[in-house]
Parts: C-alpha cells; sequence; structure tokens
C-alpha cells in the first residue's frame, strides 16, 4: 500500500500460508516496480527475520502500546483495513470464494484500478 491506501503490488497466496511467510516474495517482487521505497510499516505477525531480510525496505512493526487495553486506532494499520473496506465493496471480493489464486489475484488489481478510476472520477 502507498500511504493513501492504494496497493502497489499484490500478491495471493493460499490460506494455508502465514503471513510472514508470503510477505518476502512480494518485498522481492515490489523492488522491481517500486526501486525507492524504503520503509514498510507491518503488524506483529510480519515480526521476524524472513521478512527483514528478504528485501532492502527497512520493515518497521507497529506495536501495541504497553497497557492497552481493548480496540485502539494504530498509527498507519488503519491504512490497509480501509484498502481491504474498498476492495470489499465489489460483490466478486465480498467473499473469498475464488477457485484459483490466480483468479483472486487478477479480481484483486481489477478492483484495485476500479478504486484508482473512481478516485480519478472516471468510474462510479
Amino acid at each position: 500500500m502507498d500511504t493513501d491506501g492504494r496497493a502497489l503490488v499484490l500478491h495471493a497466496h493460499p490460506g494455508s500460508v502465514q503471513d510472514r511467510d508470503g510477505a518476502p516474495p512480494l518485498l522481492r517482487a515490489s523492488r522491481s516496480r517500486w526501486p525507492f521505497v524504503e520503509l514498510a510499516l507491518a503488524d506483529a505477525g510480519y515480526a521476524g527475520e524472513r521478512v527483514a531480510g528478504a528485501s532492502p525496505i527497512r520493515i518497521e512493526i507497529v506495536r501495541k502500546p504497553k497497557g492497552e487495553v481493548g480496540f485502539a486506532v494504530h498509527a498507519r494499520r488503519w491504512v490497509v483495513e480501509r484498502f481491504f473496506a474498498w476492495i470489499g465493496r465489489n460483490r466478486r471480493l465480498a467473499k473469498d470464494v475464488e477457485a484459483s489464486v490466480a483468479s483472486a489475484e487478477a479480481f484483486l488489481y481489477a478492483a484495485s484500478v476500479m478504486l484508482l478510476l473512481r478516485r480519478l472520477g472516471r468510474c462510479r
């Protein structure tokens, strides 16, 4: 995601793959298109050497403050959640029903393009 919540690179994988295992291929793939990206914010699911050593991008883990009880908005993590809400408005992506990872990824890219077009006022 960029800082406004638009997808830069999408990489779908089966539900049996943990986030920390799926992140390294995504980080490596993002370098060819976005070589100037220096920092990525992530939640604790991405903590560890496997993700940190996958690319030159510095991974900053956004952690829950000590003593916090219940729900609270954490710095920059809401951007990703907003992206999920935006693409969830597409009927095809409202439920996880795709037969293949390739088709899921294709529909994620299609939904992202629609978001960009809406932002430009070219799509409703």
